[in-house]
């Protein structure tokens, strides 16, 4: 369908009738002109209570260490290098005396297979997370172990830090076969380097030793860290998409038996995760840790119930993504996923006589959970592999429980050849809902606003389950802002969508940017995490109809120097050739003196070796040396590569301006698998060309780049690989309208991404307004940071006194502004 045009209204000539008050930052001194123009009388898209969610993963330590609260580290002794390399039974452990962990008939049961043995006189400390366990004064603490002592012990609880105790030592009885002892600590001192103790008298067998706070949230006991949960029910999320991710689709998908042999690197499957905590199974964390399951389905589920949220949960389809990317064959297996998936329906909305229903019944909830949608599948890169497994779980599902969504997706990317071939099987097969994922710069954020414009109307709704522009500062919130007026503008389309990641624990930190950090003491919002709040908070139930004029732009050619690069990989370049339209020589390169006219920028080790320049440590990523005029344009780059060894290919760069800004072509990426042309901006990759395939090592390729205005054409082997033109304006300023009925508000979201103020007149095409005005403003510099001391992207929120049919208002540099105006 063609992109939807809005009836224009007439444009505002009249002069300023007030502006707003609020300081912009210094350097902006200059003023843009623009105009907005509203149209009342037109109806737009009407945006579900649903629109905004947030997605949930156990990435960063998220879970442990994170949302889910215990303060004991590795309580079970299940540690392994499964999880890590450097991890054995004792990790965050320290023994003085006798301790030994077992795996053998005494085990407390047959899935929680290591438990710790201590001799006569041994005591056993741990370190928790970060710095250690976080107390605070006059907060009481809930201890809990599972023992057994044949002969009777008393076991020494005791919390401390350096500085000396930190709570009453607790004695507990404990004699005789398995069981649950429980004792209180209450913190005498508030200390972040906690350490907690037991030591034992005589002979006993321990696992499970946890130490929780007594408060957590809404004082669920084994509950969610109070200020993590209250950040994620402060956004008021329509949704809570669930447990992953790359957690999903990645590892063996047998299940936690003998007969896998305790198979411990295992995709994230339900039932391991629900029914009592110490019966729940052990697995690998697929970002390089261990995961408890203390935090299971089951408090997933509740969790989205307590903050509003309407759960979303993600099974596995068996076929692995994330860079693993294999089919599972085996009908048999992929038969068991299905069934486990339509029980997890059951366990979420069966009645209490049920199988399923019956266990959530018994876990404390006994009213059903009330979902309505589910996924299957995350970031699959064999989209006709996944696609075929997936409609054996559509098809399941729909004929038991027809008034289930079934959720697909569109692999990792925003285009491509994965991207273009999920998305017509899709269509093909009329899939309600697609979920797209994609992590670009903020320059593509500005890019792209349009991006759901033209989207078939009639085909499957979007949901936009992970995206973020690359980084937590400012620029990079406002380019989101950005995009999500347009997500908002195509609400009939895109029908959910959630930032990722959403939570990060600073000292374990596997992917960044991410929405809410934290450590053992703190928490804070980033300036993401501020935007997204904003939105969700102001959503309004219907759009309505409004234009704005844009920022005039100047786009030049595609301009830069030349680069060569690995990743991962060592690899050979020789002959580089850099030729001008007019076919005069700029760069001429044979290696066969030294190196002198290339700069190395990047990691990694590079020499001229038997006439090639060559890369050595294939641990190196982002190797880049660089040559030629950043003013350069309008060339031809040839090179010829080599690869030697490693996991991918070459990284042939031109348009080369600084580290920081440049395209390349990535040949061989994603562990040889795909080909990709990359922009970085300011530091964030975008991709604008993708295709499947690989590198072979030993085999020299002829690599030809050409460039003409912002047109790039690549060639491989003298076969054209495909082209791309990069035109599409970075527009800084964007605006939508909605409407909020509840409270009969017209609700006008501008967002000013430039280091200049907007001064806008605003027509709103004959609705009447109040003259005072409510206004939320986040504004900054580009380069700004949150941090647990320093926020300086904030809120702010003033009164406007000169709202009118028509007013002009004028929106700082570098912000998100909100105006709530009140319909008469």
């Amino acid at each position: 369908m063609s992109r939807t045009r809005w009836k224009l209204g007439l444009a505002v000539t009249a002069l300023l009738t007030a502006s707003a008050l609020l300081p912009s930052p210094a350097h902006a001194q200059a003023v843009a002109d623009y105009t907005i123009t509203v149209d009342p009388s037109a109806r737009g898209a009407a945006i579900d209570d649903t629109m905004y969610g947030v997605f949930y993963e156990d990435i960063n330590r998220a879970a442990d260490g994170g949302l889910y609260a215990e303060l004991v580290q590795n309580r079970s002794f299940e540690y392994s290098t499964a999880d890590h390399g450097s991890y054995t039974p004792l990790t965050a452990w320290t023994a003085d005396g006798t301790a030994e962990v077992l795996d053998d008939e005494g085990r407390l049961n047959a899935r929680n297979r290591a438990y710790l043995s201590l001799a006569a006189g041994a005591t056993v400390t741990n370190t928790g997370y970060n710095t250690g366990i976080r107390v605070e004064k006059g907060k009481k603490y809930d201890f809990s172990l599972w023992a057994r002592a044949e002969s009777g012990t008393t076991l020494a609880v005791t919390l401390g830090d350096a500085a000396g105790s930190l709570a009453k030592v607790r004695e507990v009885a404990a004699k005789g076969k398995w069981r649950k002892y429980t004792a209180t600590l209450t913190a005498t001192r508030t200390s972040s380097r906690g350490r907690l103790a037991v030591a034992t008298t005589a002979p006993a067998a321990l696992d499970m030793v946890s130490l929780f706070p007594r408060e957590t949230y809404r004082n669920q006991p084994g509950g969610l860290r109070k200020d993590l949960a209250e950040k994620i029910e402060a956004l008021h999320p329509g949704f809570l998409r669930f447990p992953g991710g790359c957690l999903v689709n990645t590892g063996s998908m047998a299940d936690y038996s003998a007969e896998s042999g305790w198979q411990r690197k295992r995709s994230y499957q339900w039932k391991d995760t629900v029914g009592p905590v110490e019966e729940r199974a052990a697995n690998a964390n697929f970002w390089g840790y261990n995961q408890s399951y203390g935090l299971g389905y089951y408090e997933y589920f509740r969790f989205a119930e307590d903050i509003g949220a309407m759960p979303l949960p993600v099974v596995p389809a068996l076929v692995t993504g994330c860079g693993q990317n294999k089919a599972v064959d085996d009908d048999a297996l992929l038969q068991r996923h299905i069934q486990d998936t339509l029980d997890l329906i059951e366990f979420a909305n069966g009645p209490r006589t049920s199988e399923w229903g019956r266990k959530r019944a018994e876990m404390g909830h006994p009213e059903p959970f009330r979902l309505t949608h589910l996924e299957v599948g995350n970031e699959e890169n064999l989209p006709e592999e996944f696609f075929a497994r997936f409609r054996q779980f559509r098809t399941a599902v729909e004929e038991r429980y027809p008034e289930i969504t079934v959720v697909s997706n569109s692999g990792p990317d925003d285009s491509g050849a994965v991207f273009d071939t999920a998305w017509r099987l899709n269509r093909d097969a009329d899939v309600a809902m697609v979920d797209e994922h994609y992590y670009n710069s903020p320059q593509w954020f500005l890019q792209n606003n349009d991006r759901y414009d033209s989207y078939d109307r009639s085909g499957p709704r979007v949901f936009l389950g992970e995206y973020a522009s690359q980084g937590n500062a400012w620029r990079n919130a406002l380019a989101e802002a950005a995009f999500m007026t347009g997500l908002e503008r195509n609400a009939d389309v895109v029908k959910l969508a959630s930032y990722a990641p959403l939570l990060a624990n600073e000292d374990y930190v596997q992917w960044s940017p991410d929405m809410i950090w934290f450590n053992n003491h703190a928490s804070w919002g980033s300036a993401n995490y501020e935007v997204q709040k904003l939105f969700m908070t102001n959503t309004g139930d219907r759009v309505v109809p409004s234009t704005a004029t844009t920022t005039p732009a100047v786009s030049g050619p595609v301009t830069g120097a030349v680069g060569l690069s690995t990743w991962a990989t060592s690899a050979a370049y020789d002959d580089v050739q850099v030729t001008s339209a007019d076919g005069g020589t700029l760069l001429s390169d044979d290696f066969s003196g030294d190196a002198s006219r290339w700069t190395h920028s990047g990691t990694g080790s590079w020499s001229v070796q038997d006439g090639q320049y060559l890369q050595s440590d294939t641990a190196a990523e982002n190797t880049m040396v660089t040559a030629g005029d950043p003013a350069w344009h309008d060339y031809d780059l040839h090179v010829k590569a080599t690869k030697k060894a490693g996991e991918e290919g070459f990284l042939v760069a031109f348009g080369v301006k600084d580290t920081g800004n440049h395209y390349w072509w990535n040949l061989g990426g994603w562990n040889n698998t795909r080909s990709a042309v990359e922009q970085t901006s300011d530091g964030g990759k975008s991709t604008l060309l993708s295709k499947a395939g690989s590198i072979e090592t030993g085999r020299a390729y002829d690599i030809d780049v050409k460039i003409r205005g912002r047109q790039v054409t690549l060639y491989l082997d003298g076969q054209e690989w495909g082209s791309f033109t990069d035109d599409k304006p970075a527009e800084p300023f964007r605006q939508i309208v909605t409407r909020d009925d509840r409270t009969g508000e017209l609700i006008v979201k501008v967002v000013n991404a430039q280091d200049t103020a907007a001064r806008t007149a605003v027509d709103l095409g004959g609705a009447e307004v109040a003259p005072r005005a409510r206004v939320t403003t986040l504004a900054a510099d580009q380069d700004a940071v949150n941090t647990e001391t320093d926020t300086p992207v904030t809120p702010v929120t003033s009164t406007f006194t000169g709202a009118a049919g028509a007013f002009t208002y004028t929106f700082p540099a570098n912000s998100v502004t909100f105006l709530r105006l009140r319909e008469r």
